[in-house]
């Protein structure tokens, strides 16, 4: 939907009135799902590859003065 504006300015450009948007709309709604899409399988994968890189197992840091863990409170 955000693209809409250029896709207008092209349409004009090229010398179709701006009352074919509405031809345009049809077919970039499939468009825009593809992207949408594309964009979150790039965003997951990135995530297992970071994740994959990361220790498995990660130990609470024990803090020198309270003898607590990070993260806890005790009452």
């Amino acid at each position: 939907a955000g693209s809409l504006p250029v896709i207008a300015m092209i349409l004009t450009l090229l010398g179709i009135p701006a009352e074919g948007i509405g031809i345009v709309l049809g077919v970039d709604r499939f468009l825009d799902m593809c992207r949408t899409t594309v964009n979150v399988a790039g965003d997951l994968a990135a995530a297992v590859y970071v994740a994959r890189g990361e220790p498995h197992e990660t130990q609470p840091e024990t803090l020198p003065l309270e003898g607590t863990t990070a993260g806890t409170r005790e009452g």
